[in-house]
Parts: structure tokens; sequence; C-alpha cells
């Protein structure tokens, strides 16, 4: 069976879109991996990479300038994380520039955020040097000290409950206290006597004023209380002598 000369056509046509998407895609990857461009390597050393992927971006002042281009480990407590910069950033980049694992958005891919040196050093960092990393939070130690506060409130709750619960239903001094109606009214009558007798202190001490200002006033008491006023006064004029004297 002849080929048409249609069939030709549209086999052509398939081919060159074909063509066309291939060379797209790996002008897109290449581009994303920087393969079209001059690049340079720049490395730092994290205790937990915290999720960071092979080929994740690296931004600078929140620009994609780059990919991880590999994660290794390097003893039992670090990894050596690869970046892999276009040549165009590499005059901003200091060599007091330090490298983070951050996120794209709330729950978005991984990321390696570089943050602008130039404070302590005004040196570009060279081809192949290292930037001071600084180790993400550990999400998994946070959570686990989430859960140990979540269950002591939960104990606490528990405990405050089954207290509430023991009053509300008269139990011990302080339920007892408040759901009997005889303590309450024994509780009242106590207060109500005790200002009463603080009245009857109060009366019997006015009496006993009134009664001294009587006694002074009897001519048979008054030289008593001249002689006792007489006395102190001396007794004063003695105690200002002797201050006076030691001074």
């Amino acid at each position: 069976m002849k080929t048409t000369s249609g069939q030709k056509i549209k086999i052509g046509l398939f081919t060159f879109t074909g063509l066309i998407v291939l060379i797209a895609a790996i002008f897109f990857i290449g581009n994303r991996k920087n393969l079209f461009t001059s690049t340079f390597t720049i490395y730092g050393t994290f205790r937990n990479v915290n999720g960071l992927q092979v080929g994740n971006n690296v931004r600078f002042v929140g620009i994609n300038v780059g990919v991880v281009q590999a994660i290794n480990i390097v003893n039992d407590s670090s990894a050596r994380v690869d970046l892999t910069l276009n040549n165009n950033v590499k005059r901003f980049i200091k060599s007091d520039s330090k490298i983070s694992i951050g996120s794209d958005g709330l729950m978005g891919d991984k990321l390696v955020v570089i943050t602008p040196g130039g404070v302590t050093s005004t040196k570009e960092i060279s081809s192949g040097g290292q930037l001071a990393a600084v180790n993400p939070v550990d999400v998994d130690k946070i959570i686990g000290k989430l859960t140990k506060v979540i269950d002591n409130a939960e104990s606490l709750t528990g405990g405050l409950s089954q207290i509430v619960a023991k009053v509300n239903s008269g139990q011990g001094s302080i339920g007892r206290l408040l759901n009997s109606d005889k303590l309450s009214k024994d509780l009242e009558g106590t207060v109500r006597q005790a200002k009463t007798t603080m009245q009857n202190v109060h009366n019997t001490t006015t009496t006993l004023n009134t009664d001294l200002k009587a006694a002074q006033s009897n001519f048979l008491l008054k030289g008593f209380f001249k002689k006792k006023k007489k006395k102190e006064q001396q007794d004063s004029i003695k105690k200002a002598q002797a201050a006076a004297a030691k001074q």
C-alpha cells in the first residue's frame, strides 16, 4: 500500500511538532539546570537539610539565581549541599553571606536562601567557596515539645475538672461550705456575733473614757491626777537632760 501525499504531510507535521516539543523541553530543563548559562559553584554544610532535594531552587534577594546541584552526607551529624549559581550574581554574593533552608510558600518545595553579606567583608565569594550555613529549626523537636505541653495541659484540665466536680457535689471543706445551708447559716451567725462583740467593746471603751474624765474632775481624786501629771512632766525633763548630756 502506497503512502499518499496527504499522509506524508501529516507524518511530517507530527514529526516536526514532536521535535519542537523536544527542543522546548530540553531548553526548559536546561534553563532550570543552568545548562546554557555561565555558572559557578559554592557549598554549605548543614546538620539537617530538612527535606531539601537536588534540583530545588536557590534564591538571592527573592530571585531564583541557581539550583541545588548535589547533597552528600559528610558524617553522622552533617551533610554538604552544593549549589550551582548564575555567574552574573557572583559579584553580589560576599564571603560573609549566609545560606539557609526555607520553603516556597507555606506548603511549597524546599529551597536554599542566600542572605546578603557585606557586613564584615566586601570580598566576593570565590568559585567553589563555602558559605556559613544557618541550620533550620528542627520541626520534630518542636512538635515533641508541643505534644508534651498539650499532654500537661490536658492532665491539668482533668485535675481541675475533678476538683470542681467534688466541690459541686459537696465533698471536702470548700464543697461542704458552698453547698451546706447549715454551715452558711452558722458562718453568718458567727459574723453577727463578732459584730455584736465589737460593738460592746466599743461601748465599754467609751464608758471608761467618760468615767475617767469624770474622775479627773472629782475634788477627791484631783490631787492624785495632778501629782501624776507633775511626775510625768519631771520624768520627761530628766529624759531630755540625759539625752542632751550624751550628745
